[in-house]
């Protein structure tokens, strides 16, 4: 088995444009489930974050404390590079120092961070987008990079301006500020050509979600042309909600597991995959029995 990126080797190769591919997790089991899979990076999801501990849309409800929990569970976990998805910073530059003082401490490889106006909109579901003066964007950048003690803890600039125009000026202005990565939403960009030219345009690699058009319509080799770091962002919450759902319907309606319409994971293999027969021999070395 290859052993995980380092941080400093995680950033490199993002830096260089040599795409890493993530799964988006939300808690630190999907994180484990993300490694053993054999993800090289892990990126926490706000919408899946938002989802699975508050049962709510992706609006930034939950807190900064609340999702740097999360966050400090998920590393705790995961022996991979962790991107936290840290929203707008949860306030203006100050805050955004203080978010990312406290992730880095928490273990993460990097953060994205949005120029969206606080709280924001998940803009796969939100009919309307606020995004804030482009300076007072950048200023928030320019605080994020500052504040990381690590310079190959990666920054990773989102705008959710909706035009190319004003997309790739944000983006060429982000990078003055210090930006690593450049993630554009896909509402903006709908075919790969628009990618190439903000890849070009904005002199870094993108940060790309795979959702929607990208999905379907981009080759690996496409996505790899442009982007730093690729990730499914939703397929993990996406497969976890389905079974869950379908499964759950089925012991309602008959009371009875014997007939559940998605596969579940065998007992023994579970513990295995939980890390049980560790913590019982943990338990056998340091809490032996009392004679």
């Amino acid at each position: 088995m290859t052993a995980p990126l380092t941080r400093k080797d995680f950033a490199r190769r993002l830096r260089a444009g040599q795409t890493v591919w993530l799964a988006g997790a939300f808690d630190a089991l999907s994180a484990k489930l993300a490694q053993e899979a054999g993800f090289e990076g892990v990126m926490s999801t706000g919408f899946g974050v938002s989802a699975a501990h508050l049962g709510a849309p992706d609006m930034e409800l939950y807190t900064m404390t609340e999702n740097l929990t999360v966050i400090e569970r998920m590393t705790d976990a995961i022996d991979l590079p962790l991107v936290a998805d840290a929203d707008t910073g949860y306030g203006n530059a100050l805050n955004v120092r203080r978010t990312v003082r406290l992730m880095e401490r928490a273990g993460v490889a990097g953060l994205i961070l949005e120029d969206q106006e606080a709280p924001k909109r998940c803009p796969a579901v939100a009919g309307q987008i606020d995004i804030l003066p482009v300076m007072e964007a950048a200023g928030k950048i320019r605080a994020a990079v500052e504040a990381r003690q690590d310079p190959d803890l990666i920054i990773i600039a989102r705008t959710d301006a909706l035009t190319h125009d004003e997309a790739i000026a944000r983006a060429k202005t982000y990078v003055e500020a210090g930006a690593d990565l450049i993630q554009p939403i896909s509402r903006c960009f709908t075919d790969f050509a628009s990618l190439q030219r903000l890849r070009q345009a904005c002199g870094v690699p993108l940060s790309l979600q795979v959702l929607g058009w990208l999905e379907t319509d981009l080759t690996p080799d496409q996505i790899e042309e442009v982007a730093g770091m690729a990730t499914w962002p939703l397929v993990a919450l996406m497969s976890a909600a389905q079974a869950m759902r379908a499964n759950l319907a089925e012991l309602a309606r008959s009371h009875s597991s014997r007939n559940l319409p998605a596969p579940v994971m065998d007992m023994g293999a579970f513990k295995g995959f939980i890390g049980f027969s560790a913590l019982e021999e943990m338990q056998r070395v340091y809490l032996p029995e009392r004679q």
